[in-house]
């Protein structure tokens, strides 16, 4: 199996910045995209940001971009999601989530980490 394990959540005024981080452990060698999806209240789960696990292919939601970076540290097996500029909307929970595939985008991720909170005060 693949664990993932998200952190860097937390409280941060409308305009600031924070840093999402996903830990990878177990079987990293059957990912091949990793992604970060976030879920509001109320709200169905969307999809922000995804990068290769292999390669520089970073892409994103249209409601992120200009604002959020996806990118990764292979050395330690960590994936990242800086976010600027922040907005009360994009209060969520935030997952990190990994998938076998390669595809842009893939059809479905196959591993997913319990989130980390992030809140947006106005």
């Amino acid at each position: 199996q693949v664990q993932l394990v998200e952190s860097g959540g937390g409280l941060v005024q409308a305009g600031g910045s924070l840093r999402l981080s996903c830990d990878t452990s177990g079987r990293t060698f059957n990912i091949g995209t990793l992604g970060w999806f976030r879920q509001a209240p109320g709200k169905e789960r969307e999809f922000v940001a995804a990068i290769r696990w292999s390669a520089s292919s970073p892409y994103y939601a249209e409601s992120v971009k200009g604002r959020f970076t996806i990118f990764r540290d292979n050395a330690k097996n960590t994936v990242y999601l800086q976010m600027n500029s922040l907005k009360p909307e994009d209060t969520a929970v935030y997952y990190c989530a990994a998938a076998r595939s390669m595809r842009d985008p893939p059809l479905r991720y196959d591993y997913w980490g319990q989130g980390t909170q992030v809140t947006v005060s106005s």
